[in-house]
C-alpha cells in the first residue's frame, strides 16, 4: 500500500490515531494482532519515521501474504507524537490502555524512545527499538527491552575512529558539532575524546537545538577555525542543512563525518547535491547489498511498494518487526515475559546479520563503516563487508 507522504501527514494531524490495515486491505477486525507504536510522523525527525513506517508496512505486508503472525492477520496502530516526549508517553499509555494493542514496537530516537521504553516497562510489556542506542536506555534494569542494530551510542564511533587512528597522516585538527540529542552526543564525544588522544587538536566544537534551522553562523565558525576533519552528529535534516550552509559559506572540509543523515539515500543527494555526496563518510547498521537472509526480499519488496529504494531507517524498523516475529513465533502465544526470554537466550538472524543481546537488551555487534562513492554509499570497513576496495582519503570541493 503506497501512501503519498502530503496526505498522510495532513491526515496523521487530523487524526490522531492512524491505522495500517492487513496486506488485503480488509479492516481491523476481532481476531487481527495489533502492534502499536508512536513515531514522528510530524515535526523535526518526520523524515526519519517516514520510511521508517515504510519498513514496518513491508514487514506487514509479508507476514499477512504468509497468514499472519499466529495465525492472526498483523494491523498497525500508528499514533503520531510530533517528536515531543509528552505526547509519545501518551501515545503509548493511549495504545496499551485504550486501543489494547497486543504487542508494541519502539519509535525513533532515544530523545523518544527513553521515556517510551518507560512506559512499556511499567505495563510489563515487550519493547524492541529500531532506533535510539543512547546508553541511559539500557541503565535502568529493564528487561523486556531490545535494540535491533548490532551498535548502540557507545560503540557507534569505532568504525570511524579506527579508520581514523590507522591513517599514515592523520589529520591535524578538528571540528565538532552535533545536535542535542543523546544518540549524536555520544558518539561524538567518544570520537573527540578518541582523536584528542590520537593529537588531533580540537579547534571548535558546538551543540545545538533540535530545532535549528539556519547554520550559517555555525558553518562560518567552522570555516573559520579551518580543521582537517569535521564530524557532525546529526540526525537527518540538519545533517544536509549544515552541508548546505559549508556549501554557502566556501568551506570543503578535507575530511568529513557525519552520523545518520548520510544514509539517507533518498533524500540527502538530492538536498546537498549528488556529486556533492562524495567521499562523506558515516556509520550505519545495514546495507543493501548484504548478503544476509531476507535481505534481498527486503530490498525487492520495498522497491515493488513504495517506488524508491529502502533507507537505513526503514532496514531498522524492518529488522525490529524481525526480531519481534521471532521472539512470538518461538514462543507460541503473546506471553510479554516468555518472548522477552526467549529473545535473552537466542540468536535472531536479521537483515543487519544475526543479533544476540545481553541482559540490558544491548546487541552484540558493531556499525559499518560507509563512504559515499560515485554516487552510491558503499561499506569500506570491515573489510569482510566491504563494498569498494578502499576508502577515498579527501573529500573533493563542493561543486558549483
Amino acid at each position: 500500500m503506497t501512501i503519498d507522504r502530503r496526505s498522510f501527514l495532513i491526515g496523521a494531524s487530523l487524526l490522531p490515531l492512524v491505522t495500517a490495515c492487513g496486506a488485503s486491505g480488509s479492516s481491523s477486525t476481532a481476531t487481527s494482532l495489533k502492534i502499536g507504536a508512536s513515531l514522528p510522523l510530524t515535526g523535526p525527525a518526520a523524515d526519519v519515521a517516514d520510511p521508517g513506517y515504510k519498513g514496518y508496512q513491508v514487514w506487514q505486508s509479508q507476514i499477512n501474504a504468509r497468514g499472519g503472525l499466529l495465525g492472526r492477520k498483523v494491523e498497525f496502530v500508528i499514533l503520531d507524537d510530533g517528536f515531543d516526549q509528552n505526547t509519545v508517553v501518551s501515545n503509548y499509555n493511549r495504545l496499551i490502555t485504550q486501543d489494547r494493542v497486543d504487542l508494541l514496537i519502539g519509535t525513533f530516537s532515544s530523545f523518544l524512545n527513553l521515556p517510551a521504553s518507560t512506559v512499556a516497562d511499567r505495563n510489563r510489556m515487550l519493547y524492541i527499538e529500531p532506533s535510539g542506542g543512547a546508553a541511559d536506555i539500557f541503565s535502568r534494569g529493564h528487561t523486556r527491552l531490545f535494540f535491533s542494530q548490532p551498535g548502540t551510542t557507545d560503540t557507534a564511533h569505532r568504525p570511524f575512529a579506527g579508520y581514523v587512528e590507522g591513517l599514515k597522516e592523520r589529520p591535524a585538527t578538528a571540528a565538532y558539532l552535533h545536535q542535542d540529542d543523546p544518540s549524536t552526543d555520544v558518539p561524538v564525544q567518544n570520537l573527540r575524546k578518541t582523536f584528542e588522544g590520537l593529537g588531533i587538536k580540537t579547534v571548535y566544537g558546538q551543540k545545538y537545538p533540535p530545532d535549528t534551522k539556519n547554520f550559517d553562523a555555525i558553518a562560518n565558525a567552522i570555516r573559520q577555525a579551518d580543521p582537517a576533519l569535521v564530524v557532525h552528529g546529526a540526525l537527518e535534516l540538519d545533517g544536509a542543512a549544515v552541508v548546505q550552509a559549508m556549501q554557502r559559506v566556501g568551506f570543503t572540509p578535507p575530511i568529513l563525518y557525519q552520523t545518520r543523515a548520510p544514509s539517507s539515500v533518498n533524500t540527502y543527494p538530492q538536498a546537498i547535491g549528488a556529486t556533492n555526496t562524495e567521499a562523506i563518510f558515516t556509520a550505519g547498521s545495514w546495507h543493501p547489498a548484504a548478503k544476509y537472509p531476507g535481505n534481498a526480499e527486503f530490498v525487492a519488496d520495498y522497491r515493488k511498494q513504495f517506488s524508491q529504494e529502502p533507507s537505513e531507517d526503514a532496514a531498522n524498523s524492518y529488522t525490529a518487526v524481525q526480531v519481534l516475529q521471532a521472539g512470538v513465533q518461538a514462543v507460541g502465544k503473546l506471553d510479554q515475559d516468555a518472548i522477552a526470554a526467549w529473545l535473552h537466550a537466542n540468536q535472531v538472524d536479521t537483515i543487519v546479520g544475526p543479533l544476540k543481546w545481553d541482559k540490558r537488551g544491548v546487541p552484540d555487534g558493531s556499525l559499518l563503516l560507509m563512504q559515499w562513492q560515485g554516487g552510491k554509499l558503499e561499506v569500506v570497513a570491515p573489510a569482510s563487508a566491504a563494498t569498494v576496495p578502499s576508502a577515498i582519503p579527501a573529500k573533493p570541493n563542493w561543486a558549483t
